[in-house]
C-alpha cells in the first residue's frame, strides 16, 4: 500500500491505494500468471508508491493475442477515419479532464515537477488529436498515372504493434509513439519502464473508459530482462518502436531483425550548443541552464555539450556557474523545487560516476556538483555540475543523463561545426546567435537530425523528429511521415 500524502488530490490517493495495479489486457485487468510482482518507488522520497504485475513472456504472449484478436475481430482496423478519430478524441477529452490526476501520478512516479508532468500530459493530449485530425484528411488510396495500366496503391493497418518506453517521459512518449498508430487503424502492446509504469496503467483503465474497444491498447508491466525482451523477441507484432539507450536498442533491433519485423529505434544523444560571440550572455546563459536543469538533465535531446566562442567564454562560463549555483534542488512535490532527483539510486551513481572519470581523463571541474541532500527525503538527488576540456574525454563523449555540461572553446565558425560533429550521436543540436544567416549555414550543416536555433528542446507537432547514428534509426515522431509509418502498402495493377 502507498505512502498516503496529504498534498495529494483524492483521485491519486485513492489510485495509489490499491494493493496491486492492475493494467488492462485484452479489455480485462491481469496479474501475472505466476503471481509475480515488483514495488515502483518515489524517487524523490524513497517511499513505495505501488505493487505491480511484473508480467512473464507467457503473459506478453497472451497480450500479443488479444492484440491480433482486436485486430482481426473488433471494427477498429476497419472503422472509417472519421469514426475512429472520434474515438480517440474522447480519450483525448478523458485525459485532459484529468491532467491534475495524471500528472501527480507522473511526477510521483518518474520524479518530475508538478507543473513538469502537467505538461507532459497536456502534449499527449495534443499529440493524439493531431494524428487523429490527420488521418481523416490523408487519401489512403492513391492513383498511378503509369502507361498502358490502371494501378494505384491502397494503405493499410499493420496490425499488432509493439512499444517499450523509457522512464524519463513516460506519459507524453506514450503519446508520440501510439497516437500515429492508433490513428491508423492498428492495436498496440505498451511495456512501460519497470521504474515508471503507473501512467500507462491509469491509461489503460481510461481507454476502457471511453469506449476504445478491448484489446486495442494493452499494457504489461515488468521489467525489461522479462516482459520487456519477450516484446522485442516476439514474432506477432507488424511494428516494433524501442525508445531507450542505445546499448539495449541494438539488442531490441536484433530481436526484430530475426523475426524480419520493422523497428524504430529512439535513442540517446549528445547533444552540442553552439554559443556564438553576439549572443546576450545572460539571457543565453539562462536558457542553456533551464535545458540541462529540466527534468534533472534525464533529456535524451539536452544539450550537453556547450561550445562556446573564446571571446565570451569566461562570461558565459561565470553566468552559468552563478545561475546553477541558485537552482533549488529539492522533492519534486515542493512548489519551490526547480530540480527534483533523478529516477533511481542507479542512475544517481552513474551521473556521480561520470564527473570522477572525466576528471581522470583530463576535465576541469568548473561547477563541483556531486550528491545532494534533501533533509527529510530519502531520495536520489545530485548537484548540476560544469566540466571543461577536451572533447575526447569521457564525459564529452559519452551520454551521462544528467544536469552535467561539457564546455570547450572555438574561435572559428568551421572549427564550431566540426566540434559539434565529433561524436557518434546524432539527434538534436542548437546554435545561438543573432546572425540569422549565421545561423541557419550552421544548423544545416550539423549532422543529426535536427537543429534548433536559439532555442533547445523544441517539438512542435508537424516537424519530424528523429535520430541518426547511435541516436536512431527507422524513422521519427510527431510529423506525417510517422503516421505513414503505421500503414503498409499494396500496389494495386491492371494493364490495359
Amino acid at each position: 500500500m502507498a505512502t498516503v500524502m496529504s498534498q495529494l488530490l483524492p483521485e491519486v490517493d485513492a489510485f495509489l491505494e490499491k494493493s496491486l495495479q492492475r493494467p488492462l489486457m485484452g479489455g480485462k485487468e491481469m496479474e501475472a500468471s505466476d503471481g509475480g510482482t515488483f514495488e515502483t518507488h518515489d524517487p524523490g522520497s524513497g517511499d513505495v508508491l505501488a505493487t505491480v504485475p511484473n508480467f512473464t513472456a507467457k503473459d506478453v504472449d497472451a497480450a500479443v493475442k488479444a492484440a491480433q484478436k482486436a485486430f482481426d475481430k473488433s471494427d477498429w482496423a476497419k472503422l472509417p477515419p472519421n469514426e475512429r478519430g472520434a474515438i480517440l478524441h474522447r480519450l483525448a477529452d478523458a485525459v485532459e479532464k484529468r491532467i491534475p490526476v495524471i500528472a501527480q501520478i507522473e511526477a510521483l512516479d518518474a520524479g518530475k515537477l508538478e507543473p513538469h508532468a502537467q505538461g507532459d500530459v497536456a502534449n499527449f493530449v495534443a499529440t493524439i488529436r493531431y494524428f487523429a485530425d490527420m488521418a481523416q484528411h490523408i487519401s489512403r488510396r492513391n492513383v498511378l498515372a503509369v502507361k498502358g495500366h490502371e494501378a494505384w496503391t491502397m494503405r493499410h493497418p499493420w496490425g499488432p504493434c509493439g512499444f517499450i518506453f523509457p522512464w524519463n517521459f513516460p506519459f507524453l512518449l506514450i503519446g508520440w509513439g501510439i497516437s500515429p498508430a492508433l490513428a491508423a487503424g492498428n492495436t498496440v502492446v505498451i511495456k512501460p519502464a519497470e521504474d515508471t509504469p503507473l501512467s500507462a496503467i491509469y491509461l489503460s483503465h481510461l481507454a476502457k473508459e471511453v469506449g476504445i474497444p478491448d484489446g486495442v491498447i494493452n499494457v504489461v508491466t515488468g521489467t525489461g530482462e522479462t516482459a520487456g525482451a519477450a516484446v522485442s523477441q516476439h514474432p506477432g507484432f507488424r511494428r516494433m518502436s524501442f525508445t531507450g539507450s542505445p546499448e539495449v536498442g541494438r539488442l531490441v533491433a536484433e530481436a526484430c531483425g530475426r523475426n524480419l519485423v520493422p523497428a524504430k529505434m529512439e535513442l540517446g544523444g549528445k547533444g552540442a550548443a553552439v554559443v556564438f560571440e553576439d549572443v546576450d550572455v545572460s539571457e543565453t546563459a539562462a536558457k542553456l541552464v533551464g535545458a540541462i536543469t529540466f527534468h534533472t538533465g534525464q533529456v535524451c535531446c539536452d544539450a550537453t555539450r556547450w561550445l562556446v566562442h573564446k571571446s565570451v567564454y569566461d562570461d558565459f562560463v561565470s553566468e552559468c556557474a552563478k545561475l546553477l549555483k541558485q537552482v533549488n534542488v529539492g522533492y519534486q512535490m515542493d512548489g519551490a523545487t526547480q530540480m527534483g532527483p533523478v529516477v533511481n539510486e542507479k542512475q544517481r551513481k552513474r551521473v556521480l560516476s561520470y564527473l570522477e572519470k572525466g576528471v581522470k581523463d583530463g576535465a576541469k571541474m568548473l561547477l563541483e556538483g556531486g550528491a545532494a541532500d534533501v533533509p527529510g527525503k530519502n531520495g536520489h538527488y545530485v548537484k548540476p555540475a560544469l566540466m571543461e576540456g577536451t572533447l575526447e574525454n569521457v564525459a564529452a563523449r559519452e551520454e551521462i543523463f544528467g544536469p552535467v555540461a561539457y564546455l570547450a572553446k572555438f574561435d572559428r565558425e568551421e572549427q564550431a561545426i566540426e566540434m559539434v560533429n565529433n561524436t557518434d550521436y546524432g539527434l538534436a543540436n542548437s546554435v545561438w546567435s543573432n546572425d540569422l544567416g549565421r545561423c541557419a549555414r550552421v544548423a544545416e550543416q550539423m549532422r543529426a537530425g535536427n537543429s534548433w536555433i536559439n532555442a533547445h528542446n523544441v517539438f512542435p507537432h508537424g516537424v519530424p523528429y528523429g535520430g541518426i547514428g547511435k541516436s536512431g534509426l527507422g524513422g521519427g515522431v510527431n510529423s506525417p511521415e510517422t503516421l505513414f509509418d503505421y500503414w503498409r502498402s499494396v500496389s494495386v495493377v491492371r494493364p490495359l
